[in-house]
């Protein structure tokens, strides 16, 4: 019982420290906001409002419905502008994409003759210009289609022996938002779960208050779980705001019923990587060296958990040793519970990984610490 109030009492002080630390609360809030709101709307593979402009020379019917086909929320309303206009006009970058509809171009197409359309593409906006092209033609091809046919190109093949039917299961408007703030969610838990208690050790180092701590009857597992479990709710109480205010409130993914096995994950995840900050906090002595060990263990752990890259595109030896990692198992939970409502019974094997991972990282944390405080008594 003793333990457990010691426990208790240097996770409060652990607590008073944090809300006298502003640069900690900035990140915290910052993390939990801004960064992910700007990840999920800001994804680079997206085409969202980008700005084109149509240089009509037919003023047909087909032309008119070609302009009226453009427009949010991929492109803005496109303008009409002069053939003279488009060089200067893109030389000013006030335009990505400029569609050029040559003269008799209705005409032409309707006697057989494939006329064709111009395209120009401003491609140093290297993230619209990859993307951007295929999207003017997909749309260009639909309307003409349908303009000759006066049906629906996926109406066309209603004769054929098969059609193709597409139903986007999970997320059926195709919103990559969704996924880019989920990423942004798990990669932010991780990343403040590792810095906030490496933070709190090397803050008592050098503030020489690891001296006073060693002085009381304390033990290593006492100052270790007192760390583990402030600093691992600050940031779960932070992942619950963020997902219900940001990712559901302005971003709108809907939350599943079983949202509640996502929390219970993201505390495991955090029992896990409070650990290793622990561990990390242990290697290095001032919080320069810490930022260092922070890229070569965060970089590794978001890049390749799944979250950013799905893991079957990866070599089978890179995929068995970040088995190791709780956070590959937390991407795959998270994804299956906030994506597809997946309940306890389908996510247990990532629940039993994570708590298993974060078991041995706990041992190992405490190891390091038990070594470094005699190093210091």
């Amino acid at each position: 019982m003793a333990r457990l109030s010691n426990i208790w009492s240097l996770g409060l002080k652990e607590l008073r420290s944090l809300r006298h630390d502003r640069a900690m609360l900035v990140l915290i809030v910052f993390a939990f906001t801004a960064a992910i709101y700007s990840a999920a709307t800001g994804t680079p593979e997206t085409l969202h409002r980008a700005p084109l402009a149509i240089v009509d020379e037919d003023h047909s019917p087909l032309s008119q419905r070609l302009h009226e086909a453009f427009g949010p929320p991929y492109f803005l309303p496109p303008p009409r502008i002069a053939l003279r206009d488009v060089d200067a006009a893109m030389d000013a970058g006030r335009y990505t994409f400029v569609l050029d509809i040559p003269p008799h171009f209705e005409r032409d197409l309707l006697g057989g003759r494939q006329p064709q359309l111009q395209l120009s593409v401003d491609a140093t906006r290297m993230a619209q210009a990859f993307t951007g092209g295929a999207y003017v033609q997909a749309i260009c091809e639909g309307e003409i289609a349908e303009f000759l046919q006066r049906q629906r190109v996926a109406d066309a093949t209603i004769d054929a022996p098969a059609r193709l039917v597409l139903r986007n299961r999970f997320n059926p408007e195709l919103r990559p938002s969704w996924f880019g703030a989920v990423a942004e969610l798990i990669n932010n838990v991780t990343m403040l779960g590792i810095v906030l208690t490496g933070a709190a050790l090397l803050r008592e180092r050098e503030h020489g208050s690891i001296e006073h701590l060693l002085a009381m009857p304390l033990s290593p597992f006492e100052i270790m779980a007192a760390k583990v479990w402030s600093m691992g709710l600050v940031v779960l109480l932070g992942c619950c705001a963020s997902l219900w205010l940001v990712v559901h409130g302005m971003i709108g993914l809907p939350l599943p019923r079983s949202t509640w096995v996502f929390v219970l994950g993201a505390a495991l995840q955090m029992f896990a990587v409070t650990s290793m900050g622990i561990a990390l906090g242990t290697l290095a002595r001032s919080m320069p060296q810490m930022g260092l060990l922070l890229i070569l263990v965060l970089l590794p752990l978001e890049m390749l958990s799944g979250a950013s890259t799905p893991r079957e595109s990866m070599p089978e030896a890179v995929r068995l040793l970040m088995l190791a990692a709780p956070t590959t198992h937390f991407v795959s939970l998270s994804q299956a519970t906030l994506f597809r409502g997946a309940g306890l019974r389908v996510v247990w094997p990532q629940l039993l990984a994570i708590a298993g991972i974060g078991a041995a990282l706990f041992a190992l944390a405490l190891a390091r610490l038990r070594s470094a405080i005699g190093a210091m008594a």
